[in-house]
This record gives C-alpha cells, structure tokens and sequence, in this order.
C-alpha cells in the first residue's frame, strides 16, 4: 500500500517531466552543448595547423630563403592567429568570433602563397620531408573546413530552437539569457578561384630623356 501511494505521489511529478520533455524544454541546452563540442574541434583542427607552420617555414627556408616576405608573413600571420583568445563564450560573441575568423583566414591566404613558391624551386618540390608536411597541411586544411562545416550546422540547429516553437518559450522564459551562435562566412577570396602566375615583373618603362637646352 505503502509503495502504491508512493508511485501515486510520482506520477503529477513523472507526467510534467514528460509534458515538458516533449515542449523542447531540452532542446536548447542540448544544441547548445552540441554546438560547443563542434567549436571545440573548430579550434583543436586550427591549432594542428599552427603546429605544423614553424617546421614547414623551416624546410622551406632551407631551399628558398631569398622568398623572405612570404616566409615572414606567414610568420607574422600564425603569431597573431594564436594570439587571439577564444573559448566557449565566443561562439555567442560577433567581435571575438570574428576577430578569430579573420585572422585565421588571413593565414590561410599566406599559407596559399607560401605554398605557391614551391614552383619556382623544384628541389623544394622533391624533398620528402616537404612533401610530408604540404600533406599533412592539405589534411589539416580539409579537416578545417569540415568541422566549420559541422559546427555551422551545429550553430544553425541551436539558433533555430531559440526562435521556432515550442522551445522559443524557454529561450524567453527559463533560457533567457541564451545567446544566438555566430556563423562561419565564406571569405570574400572564395568566391573565385585565385590567378597565380610565376611570370617575372615587366621591367618599368625608362625615363624620358630631357629635352637639350635652347639659348
């Protein structure tokens, strides 16, 4: 008897749980942490890039050390990509988020160029350990755009719950201090494919010869 009314006293208690599981009361917190494990493996995929750059700059310097700027760019460009501070709360904040999306895109185009130059230098072209490392970058950048890919959609899936009913009741009420996620943009450069050319600089036009002197 005693058990009885016990389960009696629960099942007020059980079918709220249940009325409330099914009005999306869960939903929000649960993209929200989906949507923080995919920005996580946003980060662990731009730091394995960071990580490679120093021994490629190296290896690249070693056959073409006269392409200074290009290897100081790309220097320049991986510091300032690592200097910018990111953690969970950036997905729901527009500078920070941003902030971290240019510069990493700003290393991507150096990378681009970096790896241009290898054209030029056919030793640089042959040596195993380049070659070893331009495939683990072009694995690297893969595994860049596919977990952009998977935490957009991640990010998509979290922002629609904080606006379509019934879970836009929660996001009004209980989860109402709940940012939207920020979204990666494709950059302006992707847009089109990009001219490359090995071709010298024309030499510039000579200056025009002063005209003599008249008394």
């Amino acid at each position: 008897m005693n058990r009885l009314t016990s389960v009696l006293r629960l099942l007020p208690a059980l079918a709220v749980a249940v009325v409330l599981s099914g009005c999306g009361i869960n939903s929000i917190p649960t993209n929200d942490e989906k949507t923080k494990a995919a920005w996580g493996e946003v980060q662990n995929q731009y730091q394995r890039r960071a990580d490679l750059i120093p021994n490629l700059v190296s290896t690249v310097k070693g056959y073409a050390a006269q392409e200074k700027a290009v290897l100081t760019a790309v220097t320049e460009a991986r510091a300032s990509a690592t200097q910018v501070k990111v953690d969970a709360s950036t997905i729901t904040n527009p500078a920070q988020f941003q902030q971290y999306a240019a510069a990493q895109d700003k290393l991507s185009g150096v990378l681009g160029r970096l790896m241009m130059i290898q054209e030029n230098y056919p030793d640089l072209k042959s040596n195993a350990n380049f070659l070893a490392l331009q495939s683990q970058l072009e694995g690297t950048e893969n595994r860049i755009a596919i977990a952009r890919r998977d935490y957009n959609e991640a990010a998509r899936v979290y922002n629609t719950s904080l606006r379509t009913f019934p879970s836009v009741i929660w996001a009004k009420t209980l989860y109402g201090g709940q940012k939207p996620a920020q979204i990666f943009q494709a950059t302006a450069s992707s847009q089109t494919a990009p001219t490359v050319s090995f071709d010298p600089a024309p030499a510039p036009a000579p200056a025009p010869t002063p005209a003599p002197a008249t008394n």
